[in-house]
């Protein structure tokens, strides 16, 4: 029984609105729905996106929004709040995500993470073949600076396909989707959408190694 009501906002890191990204998502969405929990499936659409430039300004306002504001990564991340995890689904180009949703996940993490830490996470990576167990990794590497407790399934979180709509033919990549769903609304429940503490009530202690 949840005692709140539960959203996971999923991120379609896919230039194509409808192809095997959107695929791989929806059937999360489905079990998810399952376990009556909510879902959003946001497209970062296929114009450009900027990259981070490390000019800082977003801290320097502590508005939550990056300085950069004509493209869809503020539209994401003002989502961050009211979502209980996050999902982060990507093609596989060149044995990395996509450009773009990289670029997307930077900025809004750097500028307003704090709506996002410590929350679950997952990312799904959707390829022709190869190279998607690198795209993954990737895709995980930023969840983990946040506090975030990644959800695994019952494999890696790979779907494949090739043409618009093949991944629907993926039998165990969709069986993959629905147990990731199912780890992730577990754990929604078992922790009833608290955030992970993290470093508590420590304050960061940062340093590098040049002395």
């Amino acid at each position: 029984m949840i005692s709140k009501h539960m959203k996971v906002l999923m991120i379609n890191g896919s230039p194509r609105p409808k192809g095997n990204t959107s695929v791989a998502l929806g059937e999360i969405a489905r079990q998810l729905a399952q376990h009556g929990i909510e879902s959003e499936i946001v497209w970062i659409g296929n114009k450009p996106v900027r990259g981070c430039i490390a000019c800082g300004k977003c801290k320097e306002r502590a508005s939550g929004r990056c300085v950069f504001d004509d493209d869809v990564c503020n539209r994401i991340s003002e989502k961050f709040a009211e979502a209980d995890a996050l999902v982060v689904g990507s093609p596989v180009y060149y044995g990395q995500p996509n450009g773009a949703v990289l670029s997307v996940i930077q900025r809004a993490f750097f500028s307003n993470g704090a709506q996002i830490a410590g929350k679950p996470a997952a990312a799904v990576a959707v390829c022709r073949r190869g190279g998607a167990s690198a795209a993954f990794e990737t895709l995980n590497l930023p969840f983990q600076m946040m506090n975030m407790p990644v959800v695994t399934s019952q494999y890696w979180n790979i779907v494949y396909g090739r043409e618009v709509g093949q991944a629907a033919l993926d039998t165990e990549g969709l069986q993959t989707m629905r147990a990731l769903a199912n780890n992730l609304a577990w754990l929604l429940k078992a922790t009833e959408g608290k955030p992970a503490p993290g470093r508590g009530d420590e304050e960061w202690a940062p340093m590098h190694f040049i002395r």
